[in-house]
């Protein structure tokens, strides 16, 4: 088998200790990778997709070890070598990328110091010939300013841009195998696209064998040739990715497809019906609500503006999703209506009555109804305390339970959330990514609020505990009749639970309506770019779709210097030069009863939006 590059037989690894026990992650995993393929592991967070990932490059977490088998890449006994073996083979034959780019470079170093910094440590090419070389990635990626990007430090370029960076970084030392792991998961939807496209591009170009760790079955689609799916650290199926997808052999393939069809909101005709509001006053009102950071002036306006002239409702009982990309005031909308960010103008209004824009000016019992569950649980939970020290803290506060009641309580939390009562006496760091979210969520239910404002509570979930967790979510609307904030950049999460959606771009709140306005054009320009920008399960849709939102733009002529004009005008492809930089666009009505702030016409846009994204 000359051609292969890759081959695992037999690989088992242990985590533990021989004083608290050993127990078995990875059980005799096989699998083979030929040259120039790219292959996906997929499974459930805990299914040792990055564990065996990691394999390749000899290496295991702590508290890890190698129990048996072999890994070989390109004829190399990967763990057979010693120490200095395994730091020559890595970044020189077998190359990363990580999840989280952000955690991955140095604040303190320039980008190109670290991007060549691989090359300098092996000794590959001078200094000078290794920022030429970069330079050359940066262009392949189609990063901005190839020449100059360089000289940035991380905190100065996007997260997609990150990601490209630490994959240069990668593939500087002509690497044969190249991991990737989870690259796009934190991505919204218009930036994973981009990368998606460099990376698949870079990797046929130069000739590399890839592995692609993912949950996402979506962009599994795009980027592999095969896929191996894991579950409990053992090999459910391996094929072809058409066979996987479209006649997948094994259960427990064909729950993950189940979960990423419910999870994309497919049957959500069946979901709780949605509630009619009649003439009641919606539970949540805002009325041109402007907030951002900094001095306000005479006018109302913070020296950073992040939300401007923002106006949505929310019925006793429903759901509203916030769409947008990331940077378009999401969260911030959500910490106004939390109390967290002081709003600059406009009005708050929760059951009529007004909210204060400071905490300290809040009623007791509004501060109690309305509840914000953070995107990530990891950093939100103390992992000092146990979760009934964490339960427990919201019941002492706002209903003055203690003792007996507050545990009896606490035990009822745990079973609504659909948790063990055992869970009480760990601590988080004991629990896995869903079982973490599940008791961010119960702290929230404690309060027994009217409002819950969940901050991209999915994002980072593998599909089948991202798919429960929105299940969840259905079922407490459903009993406890509570109402839903849902700040997401995933339009499958959206459809799967909301029955309204506001769509943010800059701070601005360019179309509102019920969730139907998603389903089919026409939209405004910017929400029909992310529901383009959704991949499909099905192979082939990146090549077919690789040039949304990067069509050459007609240069706008300079602008009348009138207030609130479309944020979006520098991107879109449908303006209209001396209306979409001259004056507000006017707010117009579609078909779909959904209102967008446009200059077009709904007949223009239904005319206009069918041709976008053509390859």
């Amino acid at each position: 088998m000359s051609d292969v590059m890759i081959e695992v037989k037999g690989l088992r690894i242990v985590a533990g200790s021989e004083t608290e026990g050993m127990s078995e992650i990875v059980k005799g995993v096989d699998f083979a990778v030929k040259k120039g393929e790219v292959l996906a592991l997929i499974g459930e967070s805990g299914s040792g997709k990055t564990t065996i990932a990691l394999s390749l490059l000899g290496y295991t977490r702590h508290g890890c070890a190698f129990a048996g088998g072999s890994v070989r890449v390109g004829g190399t006994d990967v763990l057979s070598l010693d120490d200095a073996g395994r730091r020559a083979l890595r970044a020189r034959t077998v190359a990363y990328v990580a999840q989280s780019a952000a955690a991955g470079f140095n604040p303190a170093r320039t980008l190109m110091d670290q991007v060549i910094e691989p090359t300098q440590l092996h000794r590959l090419m001078t200094r000078k010939a290794a920022r030429a070389k970069a330079v050359e990635l940066f262009r392949a990626l189609a990063l901005p300013a190839p020449d100059s990007i360089g000289d940035r430090y991380p905190h100065q370029v996007s997260g997609g841009q990150l990601q490209r960076v630490m994959a240069a970084m990668a593939l500087i030392t002509d690497p044969a195998v190249v991991v990737f792991d989870e690259p796009t998961t934190a991505l919204d939807v218009t930036t994973q696209i981009e990368v998606l496209v460099a990376f698949k591009r870079v990797i046929k170009e130069v000739g590399a064998t890839a592995v692609y760790v993912s949950h996402d079955l979506a962009v599994v689609a795009q980027m592999a040739d095969r896929i191996v799916v894991l579950n409990g650290g053992e090999v459910q199926e391996c094929g072809e990715v058409d066979q996987v997808l479209d006649a997948p052999a094994h259960a427990y393939t064909r729950a993950l497809l189940a979960a990423s069809d419910h999870r994309q909101g497919r049957g959500a005709d069946e979901r709780a019906a949605a509630v009619d509001g009649g003439t009641e006053a919606p539970l949540l009102e805002i009325r041109g609500l402007s907030a951002g950071y900094g001095r306000i002036d005479r006018h109302g306006h913070p020296a950073v503006c992040v939300l401007d002239d923002v106006n949505l409702s929310i019925a006793r009982g429903s759901a509203l999703g916030v769409i947008g990309e990331s940077g378009s005031g999401k969260t911030t909308l959500a910490r106004v209506v939390a109390g967290l960010v002081e709003r600059a103008s406009g009005e708050v209004l929760f059951e009529g009555q007004p909210l204060s824009a400071q905490l300290g000016g809040r009623t007791a019992d509004q501060y109690r109804r309305i509840q914000l569950v953070f995107q990530n649980a990891d950093t939100a939970l103390n992992p000092s305390h146990t979760v009934a020290d964490i339960l427990g803290r919201p019941l002492a506060f706002y209903k003055g339970l203690r003792g007996a009641a507050a545990k009896r309580r606490i035990g009822e939390l745990l079973d609504l959330v659909k948790l063990p009562a055992s869970t009480a006496g760990r601590r988080p760091g004991g629990l896995s990514g869903g079982q973490k979210q599940r008791v961010n969520l119960a702290r929230a239910l404690a309060a027994e609020p009217s409002l819950i404002l969940c901050d991209e509570v999915t994002s980072a979930l593998d599909t089948v505990v991202g798919a429960a967790i929105l299940e969840l979510l259905r079922d407490l609307r459903r009993e406890l009749s509570v109402s839903y904030m849902f700040i997401s950049h995933d339009i499958s999460t959206v459809r799967a639970i909301c029955d309204d959606v506001l769509v943010l771009y800059a701070g601005q709140g360019v179309e509102g309506g019920q969730r139907k306005l998603l389903d089919r054009p026409p939209h405004h320009p910017y929400t029909g770019l992310l529901v383009d920008s959704v991949p499909a399960l099905e192979r082939g849709w990146l090549d077919a779709h690789r040039n949304i939102g990067s069509c050459a733009l007609p240069p706008l002529s300079a602008d009348s210097g009138s207030g609130r004009l479309c944020s979006f005008r520098a991107r879109c492809s449908v303006r209209v030069d001396g209306k979409c930089n001259a004056v507000p666009p006017p707010l117009r009505t579609l078909p779909s009863g959904a209102q967008i702030l446009c200059h077009r016409s709904a007949d223009e846009l239904q005319t206009l939006q069918p041709v976008r994204g053509a390859a």
